[in-house]
C-alpha cells in the first residue's frame, strides 16, 4: 500500500486537528524472540494509518502544517544483512512527507520544534520509553526557551482524534479489507475440505496459514483458534495441539492480515462432516442469533442493539435446550444466559482485529451510552453458545456438555443498510455438502 495520496489526505485531517500544536507519533519498536532473532516486524497501527511507512525506527512529527518523518538512513552495509531501507529521500518522494531527517537527529531537532506550540499531542502511557523521551525533549525545550519563546502549555492525546478517524473507513481501507476477507474465506474453505477425524488441530491451522500466504497475505491478523470438542468452550484457546475426535465439532476463529488490515471469520463444523441432532439444534440457535443481529445492524442504530437482538434469540434457545428455566424476560433482565454466552456480539475491525473506537461509555451518574452506527464503519457479528462441562449443568442438558459454537462474519455499514462481505458456507446443509466433496 504505497499510494501516498491516501495517507496525505489522512494527515491533512490530522494536521487540521493539531492546529498550532505539535504531534509526535512513533512507530512500534522491533521486538526480539530470543537473542538476535526478531519477531516479524509490524508498524504501529496509528503510525501506519498516517504514513504507510513500513520500517522500524521511525517517528512522524506534525508541526506548522508540515509532516516531518524521522527514519533510518540508507546504509549499504546494513541493507546487505537486513534488507532494503527507504531512507530520507524516498520518505519524501514515495510517502509524500514535507520533510525527512535521519532518526539520529530527532533528539536534537525535537526541542526546537516544541517551542512556541500551543499544545503537545502525544500518547502518554502507551510506551514508557517514549514517555521518557518526550519528557526529556520538553526539558531540553524549556532550557532553550526565553522571553518570546515558550513550550506547549497544553497536552492532548492524539488517540482520541485518530480513533474517531479510524472508526469510519475510506474506500482504500474498505478495498483492502475486502481482499483480506476473500483470502480468509479461502483459508476457511480449505480447512472445511481438509478436516477429518484424527487430524491435529495444528494441521488444520496449517491449511489456513498456507492459503493465507499463498494468496498474498502477510500472515494471520491474530493468533488463530482451532478448537476441537470442549476446547471450543475456551474463548481464546490457541494451543491448537489436540487431535480432532470423530463426532466432535471444531471451531476455527482465524483471519488474515492484508496490507495492514484484518479479517475475522469464525466457523464451527463437525469433524466428520455430519452434525449430530444435538449439535445441529445448538448450531441452528447460534445461526438464528447471528441473522437477528445482522438484521438489526444499519445506520442510525446503536452498537448495543444488534447484540441485544442476538441475546434474545440465544436466551430463547437456552430455554428450548433445557439449559435455563423461567421466563425469557426474566432471563434477559437477570443475565442468567451469561454462563453460556459471555461476550459481546461484535467489535470494531480495521488495522487491528479489535480495532479502535469505544464500545460503551458510562458518565458520572452511571448512565451508559453506545456509539451510533454510521456508513463506513466495519464490525464483526459473532454470537456464540458455550456449554462447558460443569456439575451445575442441568440434567436435561447433560448431553450437550462440551459443545462450543461461534459463527462470525465481518459487516460493513452501508448508506442504506449493512453488507456482510465475508462469504464462507455456514448453513448446516452447505457445510455438510462441502465436507462431502
Amino acid at each position: 500500500m504505497r499510494d501516498g495520496a491516501f495517507f496525505r489526505e489522512r494527515r491533512a485531517a490530522f494536521v487540521q486537528a493539531v492546529g498550532n500544536g505539535i504531534a509526535i507519533v512513533p512507530t512500534a519498536r522491533e521486538k526480539f524472540r530470543n537473542r538476535d532473532n526478531a519477531y516479524p516486524y509490524r508498524p504501529d497501527s496509528y503510525f501506519w494509518y498516517l504514513t504507510g511507512f513500513p520500517e522500524p525506527e521511525a517517528v512522524l512529527v506534525v508541526a506548522d502544517g508540515r509532516s516531518i518523518l524521522f527514519c533510518r538512513e540508507k546504509d549499504a552495509d546494513r541493507e546487505l544483512w537486513t534488507g532494503f531501507r527507504y531512507g530520507t529521500e524516498a520518505a519524501r518522494e514515495v510517502f509524500g512527507m514535507d520533510e525527512a531527517y535521519p532518526i539520529g537527529e530527532l533528539a536534537n531537532r525535537l526541542p526546537e520544534l516544541l517551542l512556541n506550540r500551543s499544545a503537545l499531542w502525544c500518547a502518554l502511557g502507551m510506551d514508557s520509553e517514549w514517555d521518557t523521551r518526550i519528557l526529556a525533549a520538553l526539558k531540553a525545550a524549556r532550557d532553550l526557551s526565553h522571553p518570546g519563546k515558550c513550550i506547549p502549555a497544553h497536552l492532548h492525546d492524539w488517540r482520541e482524534v485518530l480513533d474517531m478517524m479510524r472508526m469510519v473507513k475510506d474506500e482504500a481501507e474498505i478495498a483492502r479489507m475486502r481482499r483480506a476477507a476473500e483470502i480468509t474465506a479461502a483459508g476457511h474453505l480449505q480447512a472445511l475440505k481438509a478436516c477429518q477425524p484424527g487430524m491435529m488441530e495444528y494441521a488444520l491451522e496449517a491449511e489456513l496459514t498456507h492459503e493465507f500466504r499463498r494468496q498474498g497475505a502477510s500472515g494471520h491478523a491474530y493468533n488463530p483458534i482451532v478448537a476441537g470438542g470442549a476446547n471450543a468452550c475456551v474463548l481464546h484457546y490457541t494451543q491448537n495441539d489436540r487431535a480432532l475426535a470423530d463426532g466432535d465439532l471444531v471451531l476455527i476463529d482465524a483471519g488474515c492480515e492484508f496490507e495492514g488490515y484484518a479479517a475475522d471469520i469464525t466457523r464451527t463444523f463437525p469433524v466428520n462432516g455430519r452434525f449430530t441432532a444435538a449439535q445441529k439444534d445448538c448450531y441452528e440457535i447460534v445461526l438464528a442469533a447471528q441473522a437477528a443481529a445482522i438484521a438489526a445492524t444499519r445506520p442510525g442504530v446503536f452498537l448495543n442493539q444488534p447484540h441485544e437482538a442476538a441475546v434474545r434469540v440465544l436466551a430463547q434457545g437456552m430455554l428450548d435446550l433445557g439449559l435455563l428455566t423461567g421466563s425469557l424476560d426474566g432471563i434477559l433482565e437477570s443475565h442468567a444466559y451469561r454462563p453460556f454466552y459471555m461476550h459481546n456480539t461484535g467489535h470494531w475491525l480495521g488495522l487491528d482485529v479489535h480495532d479502535v473506537g469505544f464500545l460503551k461509555r458510562t458518565d458520572a451518574e452511571g448512565r451508559e451510552s453506545w456509539p451510533e452506527l454510521k456508513p463506513g464503519m466495519v464490525l464483526t457479528c459473532e454470537p456464540g453458545l458455550y456449554i462447558a462441562a460443569s456439575p451445575e449443568l442441568p440434567e436435561a442438558a447433560a448431553g450437550l456438555a462440551g459443545i462450543g459454537i461461534r459463527i462470525e462474519d465481518d459487516l460493513l455499514v452501508a448508506a442504506t443498510g449493512v453488507e456482510v462481505y465475508t462469504h464462507v458456507p455456514k448453513s448446516v446443509a452447505e457445510i455438510e455438502a462441502v465436507m462431502r466433496t
